[in-house]
């Protein structure tokens, strides 16, 4: 499905033309058929002598109206740029033209109308002045077709530039994130509210749950309709109309975006790289205010020039512009900025999420401009930004999708300018080359504090080195292993440590171990509850798992515990159960040391409680 979207000045013929067209009048509202002037979005359809259906876009062409025309020319594949033959070029031809070029508008055709109004060298007067107009932007290659929309003189040869134009037009790209900028509400009865719009990134389904951003109201889609005919799945490029259910229409406002739950994050913040228009009067200064285009939103803000202190005619510069109320946008959505004299310039958002910036940094207008360039580009330039992502995330910000994001992180961890952590069941983390040489150095420091604050230990346990790292639980195990295999840390299950570490104990300290170690074996199942070593001795030979502790002063040593654990064992297997008093005589012990035996069995999942019995568990 394509989108055409007419453009160009009031009273040259657009709506007109149109309705020769389609045999549809767009102008639906009261007021436009007693002015006689398109004053909002109107709509209508065409099927192509190839069997294409298109839809239609008709704009307002008054300077008053610009923002209505804003609202619904940006989703659109194919301009048709309207000037009447008898007027040629006015202001809001260059005005529709400045802001086709701004957002990139690449495929177009420049209709001349009212041609049965003019003699044969007025036509020819107006081709030649828009074949000068259109250069220079991007309909500067657009065939011009001369029409009467009243005798329907050159309609046919209109058609089929339209129909083999969108032949060598690529179909919108499905990314699996579908958005829908609302440019329109309005109430049905039987209903209840209706939305339009030109759906980009993805498919629509009936049924599909959705929410509207930026107000966060989570509703479904319970009808689609496309061209009046209803349609239980649209592609990326339809002009659809979504009958939303449980919400009402004075709940949205138009240049709300429709999507899938969960992805798109609104924002108020943007980086944008800007160009002015080319008959700019006055240039575009540092802190202006202006109104900000995007999608089908209109929202009041200030632009912040980061590199320069005013953007001139044709100039291009980066800036961060501050929004008073957010929009739903994402990285590479077009934009355009006015004032109250008119249309100031435009361009791509770089990053949807930016950190507010100083001004007149070099590394950040680098790492802007890195993200104009090729896919790999922008992909880095954007990991270098945030430091670590995984593939979903960036994919996310670089509206690019997953598949194709994965793979050139992937190729730029092969190219030595990534890092790659996987973390098992398929996850993937990527990380800078810097922010990845900070985090190990950052965990060798905290490493070597630890093995100096506590020298007698092994190393600090695995969850404290997750938290003080700040990593997320499911990559603690794959940023371990990283670490282990390039030889910036030893993994020891429970700990970790840096492979210089190794315990080593004073003489004094090892003949205060190895008595305490004799005094326990000479009675290992009654052993004395006061122990006489340091904390950090006995934390050591817990560690090298020498003794058990089963509870607070009763330790015994390893070889009499895991003895214990085989006769408890080997009795239930052949009398069903156990007590604590059987255990006690078991060993020939009391029944202190005996219930703290079973209840750090019942801890360990080994026995399970039964009334005053133990039975495996």
């Amino acid at each position: 499905m394509y989108v055409l979207g007419t453009a160009g000045h009031v009273d040259h013929g657009k709506s007109v033309l149109v309705r020769a067209l389609t045999g549809i009048d767009p102008d639906r509202l009261p007021e436009e058929k007693r002015r006689g002037m398109t004053i909002d979005l109107g709509f209508a359809w065409l099927r192509l002598p190839g069997g294409k259906e298109v839809s239609i876009v008709d704009v307002p062409g008054h300077e008053k109206f610009v923002r209505n025309m804003l609202a619904g020319v940006g989703g659109i594949d194919l301009a048709l740029l309207v000037i009447a033959a008898d007027e040629g070029v006015m202001p809001q031809t260059r005005e529709h033209l400045a802001i086709i070029d701004l957002l990139n508008i690449k495929k177009g055709i420049v209709v001349i109308t009212k041609k049965d109004l003019v003699d044969e060298e007025g036509l020819g007067l107006a081709i030649m002045e828009a074949e000068e107009v259109i250069q220079g932007t991007t309909l500067a290659e657009a065939p011009i077709v001369t029409v009467s929309s009243v005798t329907g003189d050159g309609l046919p040869e209109l058609t089929a530039v339209i129909d083999n134009l969108l032949n060598h037009t690529l179909q919108r790209r499905d990314i699996g994130r579908p958005r829908l900028p609302i440019d329109r509400i309005f109430t049905m009865k039987g209903f209840g509210t209706v939305v339009t719009g030109t759906l980009i990134d993805g498919t629509l389904r009936t049924g599909q749950q959705v929410e509207v951003l930026p107000a966060g109201l989570e509703t479904h889609v319970r009808r689609i309709e496309v061209h009046k005919h209803r349609s239980d799945l649209v592609l990326p490029g339809s002009r659809v109309a979504i009958n939303l259910g449980g919400i009402q229409s004075e709940e949205l406002d138009r240049g709300m975006v429709i999507a899938s739950p969960g992805w798109l994050k609104p924002t108020r913040l943007l980086d944008v790289k800007l160009r002015a228009v080319s008959d700019l009067s006055s240039p575009v200064t540092h802190n202006m205010s202006i109104t900000f285009h995007t999608g089908a939103s209109e929202v009041a803000g200030k632009i912040r020039l980061l590199d320069k202190e005013k953007i001139s005619a044709t100039e291009s510069g980066w800036a961060q512009i501050g929004l008073t109320f957010a929009v739903a946008a994402v990285e590479g959505d077009l934009f355009v900025i006015r004032s109250p004299r008119g249309t100031l310039g435009g361009g791509d958002i770089v990053d949807a999420h930016p950190k507010r910036h100083r001004r007149y940094q070099a590394a950040v207008t680098e790492s802007l401009k890195a993200r104009e360039g090729t896919v790999e580009d922008a992909v880095l330039a954007l990991l270098e930004a945030k430091g670590t992502s995984e593939v979903r995330e960036l994919a996310l910000q670089c509206c690019l999708p997953e598949v194709e994001t994965g793979k050139v992180l992937a190729a730029l961890a092969r190219a030595g300018q990534a890092v790659l952590v996987s973390s098992g069941e398929g996850r993937q983390l990527f990380f800078s080359c810097s922010y990845w040489k900070h985090l190990v150095a950052e965990a060798t420091k905290l490493l070597q504090d630890y093995h100096s604050s506590f020298s007698l230990r092994q190393g600090m346990p695995r969850e404290e080195f997750r938290s003080r790292l700040r990593i997320q639980p499911q990559h603690l195990n794959g940023i371990v292993r990283q670490l282990t295999e390039h030889g910036n840390v030893a993994d020891e299950g429970a700990v970790v440590r840096l492979p210089s570490h190794s315990v080593g104990l004073s003489p004094a300290q090892q003949t205060r171990v190895d008595a305490f170690l004799r005094m326990l074996a000479e009675s290992p199942y009654c052993p004395p509850t006061d122990s006489p070593l340091e904390p950090e001795l006995l934390n050591l030979l817990l560690e090298q798992k020498k003794v058990v502790k089963v509870d607070e002063g009763i330790i015994f040593t390893a070889s009499a515990y895991e003895e214990m654990v085989k006769r408890v064992v080997e009795h239930i297997e052949s009398q069903g159960t156990i007590t604590v008093a059987e255990v006690r005589d078991l060993f020939q012990t009391s029944r202190k040391y005996a219930k703290a035996l079973m209840e750090h069995l019942d801890g360990q999942r080994i026995t399970r409680r039964v009334g005053d019995q133990r039975v495996l568990r």
